[in-house]
Formats: structure tokens, sequence, C-alpha cells
């Protein structure tokens, strides 16, 4: 997901932004909104690149990504994700183990699947192609691997 690399939470501010350019003074961001309000974040802004979190698991790996988790709801739930980022701790719980079952249960708390979901929501209305560009990459070594069937299956006749 590479179009993640442009976008960023910023502690202490709500929504998601899209970084538009880095300066010397800090970085100028956009919001991921209607209004789109450009503004500068200084050098002690605490500026989170979305394709640099991931969610904990209960695996040897420890943590995913959270390019695949998104990728993960969207294929599940696409554009109607039925589950209220208000909704109960337990809601929110069984929401996520549908999601990503092996989630750490321990370390996720129900304020991180709350940003998740209105992240999402985000995204999916403001930034579609967030979700478009791993279909495309994952549809080219289909068609590669297709004539490499073929050409085993016509040795195998062969012989």
């Amino acid at each position: 997901m590479e179009a993640l690399k442009q976008i960023a939470n910023i502690a202490g501010q709500s929504g998601l932004f899209r970084i538009l350019k880095p300066s010397r003074n800090g970085v100028i961001v956009e919001t991921l909104d209607d209004k789109k309000a450009k503004t500068m974040m200084g050098p002690t802004a605490r500026v989170s690149v979305l394709n640099d979190i991931s969610i904990y698991v209960d695996t040897p790996d420890q943590s995913i990504p959270l390019a695949d988790v998104l990728l993960a709801v969207n294929d599940k739930y696409g554009e109607t994700l039925t589950v209220d980022p208000k909704g109960s701790n337990s809601e929110l719980a069984d929401f996520m183990a549908e999601v990503v079952p092996d989630y750490d249960r321990d370390r996720v708390r129900p304020a991180d699947i709350k940003k998740l979901i209105v992240w999402y929501g985000i995204l999916r209305q403001f930034a579609p192609e967030v979700f478009e560009k791993p279909v495309g990459e994952s549809a080219e070594p289909a068609t590669e691997a297709a004539p490499a069937e073929a050409s085993d299956a016509e040795t195998e006749e062969k012989a």
C-alpha cells in the first residue's frame, strides 16, 4: 500500500492528514476531509505515517502492518462497515477478532480498535486509492503464472 506512505495521524489532532511537503521547520499537511485545510506541523508534532503503524498479534512475528489489517477489513466489509466505533468494548473485540483472529487481546486496546474503524471510514471516503492499488498488483502475478502452468501441462502431455 504505497498510498499509506503519504497519509498520517498527528497526535492531538482528530482525523487523518495527507503529507504534502516536508520542510525545514516541519511538514506541510492537508486534512483528509472535504475542507482540505492545509497547515504546517512543527518539528515537535508527533506525526505517525500510517505505513509505519502495525497491530500486535499472538504470532512469532508479533505484529502485522496496518495496511494488511485495512485490506482485511476491506475484503470482509467493503464500503459497508457494520461496526460502530462508539460501540461496546465486546463489540469492538468481536469485530477485531473477525478481521484479525490472532490479534493480541492484551496489547490492542479498545481505543486502538476505535481508531482503526474511524481511519478505515476516512480512507474509504477520502482516499479510496489506498484500497485499489494492491488489487492491480495481485492481478499481475496471476497472469504471469498462467502461461507457466500451461507450459507445464503441455510438457506432461508430451511425456
